[in-house]
């Protein structure tokens, strides 16, 4: 009795651990198809039946793709794209989401609700007025007194970094987490004499750095992957795209299963900035995920 009574206990255990393995494979097979692809040779990706397991594993396709492809430059735009963009959603969503939270004044509700709807309109709704909006800049990239004349700021990081500068959704993550500090901390700050920048920065900021990680997370993972924008701005400007639009075209001007293999490792080398920043900022980003967003 008291066996069976025992097994019964931990069949509960058992069908949760066999359910989050499931789920760690299925989460984890795509991944490894993605390897073994970049690990095939032209052959094997040719071969009827497919062959799934490499026989003689091509680590070399890694290395091609920085010598046979630019890489690098394509590297190089991602990193500074998505590091300046990410760096200011956090000050501008922070700052934001800090006004709104804490402070009263004339329209604050109306600029709320102006966050909130916002959020409905997806940004290729905007892309041909910005785009325009950037071309028509009066002294910048040729451009005269009016706007005419050039290409305005096309063609330069401006136009990639720009028109990401702020988001709604990070204003209203951010405006949340605030809502969580409590005002006797900051009305104590200022009896004491801190001035408003003082508090923001040295009291706010600090309590609130789960949020700050998890709206970094966001934005690098988005602005790593976004393809939409930044080919319809480097369509003049080659020398300026970023990985994910290099590896698109990639896939585009050789749509062959021979050279698979080399797009199969972009494809990795591309997801490794990803993971490593998730890593870096994951205790934070699961600590964002139950405190200050539930509150407000």
């Amino acid at each position: 009795m008291a066996t069976n009574r025992s097994v019964r206990l931990r069949l509960p255990t058992i069908f949760r651990y066999a359910a989050l393995s499931a789920g760690a494979v299925l989460m984890i097979a795509p991944f490894l198809d993605m390897i073994l692809g970049a690990l095939r040779t032209p052959a094997e990706q040719l071969a009827i039946p497919q062959v799934y397991w490499p026989h003689t594993p091509q680590w070399g396709n890694f290395a091609r793709v920085f010598t046979e492809l630019p890489m690098t430059r394509w590297l190089t735009n991602s990193i500074v794209v998505t590091l300046s963009i990410t760096a200011l959603q956090i000050v501008t969503s922070a700052m934001a989401g800090y006004a709104l939270a804490k402070y009263r004044f004339a329209g604050s509700r109306f600029l709320l609700s102006g966050v909130l709807g916002a959020q409905m309109f997806p940004f290729f709704l905007l892309i041909i007025p910005i785009f325009f909006l950037l071309r028509f800049v009066p002294l910048a990239g040729g451009n005269d007194q009016l706007g005419a004349g050039g290409n305005g700021l096309l063609g330069s990081y401006m136009a990639l970094i720009l028109p990401f500068a702020v988001t709604w959704y990070g204003v209203f993550l951010m405006r949340q987490f605030f809502m969580s500090v409590p005002d006797e901390i900051i009305d104590a700050a200022r009896i004491d004499g801190a001035g408003e920048f003082r508090i923001f920065t040295s009291i706010a900021l600090p309590l609130v750095r789960p949020g700050l990680a998890t709206l970094g997370i966001f934005v690098f993972i988005y602005q790593w992957n976004e393809v939409i924008w930044t080919m319809t701005v480097t369509r003049g400007a080659p020398q300026l795209q970023t990985l994910p639009v290099g590896i698109y075209l990639l896939r585009g001007a050789f749509a062959d299963q021979s050279t698979e293999s080399l797009q199969r490792a972009a494809i990795c080398i591309s997801v490794i900035p990803i993971m490593v920043v998730f890593l870096l900022l994951q205790r934070f980003y699961i600590r964002g995920l139950t405190a200050g967003s539930v509150k407000g």
